[in-house]
């Protein structure tokens, strides 16, 4: 079973943030999941909403802003209102994750596809990193055409399709390597059809070790989970200083 950190440790610090992700990497982690956005002047921003507003100082569209103006945003943290950090760029986020990296899952936010040039630019990006850290990246999203137009792109990229209704000719399409879905759609036969086709299965967003062990015994191969520290011995007696150390940077 493998444990993606779903937008890094974001149980315990701003989600999808420079802190977020190392405190994961300190948790123990390997895998990981993030989010992606395309700022108007085309730079790829690690958030999960289209809006800024929700959790932020910022009422910005990504699609509409530029990163001059995005960049004085502030995330604020949800547990602590004096401490507040900005939305990184992807490329800031590679360099905290990389070391010791098993996978890295990229979800391209693109609905309706308000984004028509993100996945271009996403794999020219991820190619600037060599071709070794593209065996280590995965790509997802819940709009279906971007992930046919990266398939298009980019025909050696990692694809998974990520969906609320598992269709099996979508997967055979993409050539997926994996399927995501929520815990609570999984059943057993969608476990067994995907394996028998060579694809591995995630679930989200699971934060307790009852769950994962029950989604182990029908073979779902990882989860995603927002409490790395549940299932990590290492962020189980992580220090309470080391964790004020990452979620006050």
């Amino acid at each position: 079973m493998r444990y993606f950190a779903h937008r890094g440790a974001s149980a315990y610090a701003p989600a999808n943030t420079l802190p977020s992700f190392a405190l994961a990497r300190e948790m123990g982690c390997t895998c990981y999941e993030l989010d992606v956005h395309l700022s108007k002047d085309g730079h790829l921003v690690v958030y999960h909403d289209y809006n800024l507003g929700t959790g932020t100082t910022c009422p910005l569209d990504v699609k509409d802003a530029v990163w001059e103006d995005l960049r004085q945003c502030r995330v604020l943290h949800p547990f602590d209102p004096n401490i507040t950090v900005r939305p990184p760029l992807l490329h800031e986020v590679l360099p905290v994750v990389m070391e010791e990296l098993e996978l890295l899952n990229i979800e391209i936010k693109n609905d309706g596809n308000v984004y028509p040039d993100i996945a271009r630019t996403l794999w020219r990006q991820l190619n600037l990193f060599g071709p070794e850290s593209l065996t280590k990246i995965f790509f997802s999203s819940f709009d279906y055409p971007t992930l046919l137009a990266l398939r298009e792109i980019a025909p050696a990229a990692q694809i998974s399709l990520l969906t609320r209704q598992f269709d099996p000719e979508q997967a055979r399409a993409l050539d997926a390597c994996s399927v995501h879905m929520s815990d609570k759609r999984i059943t057993k036969d969608i476990v067994d059809l995907c394996h028998a086709e060579g694809r591995e299965v995630f679930a989200y967003t699971v934060n307790d070790l009852y769950t994962a062990h029950k989604l182990e015994k029908i073979g779902v191969d990882g989860i995603f989970t927002d409490a790395p520290d549940v299932f990590f011995s290492r962020g189980s007696n992580l220090p309470p200083e080391l964790r004020e150390k990452y979620i006050s940077k």
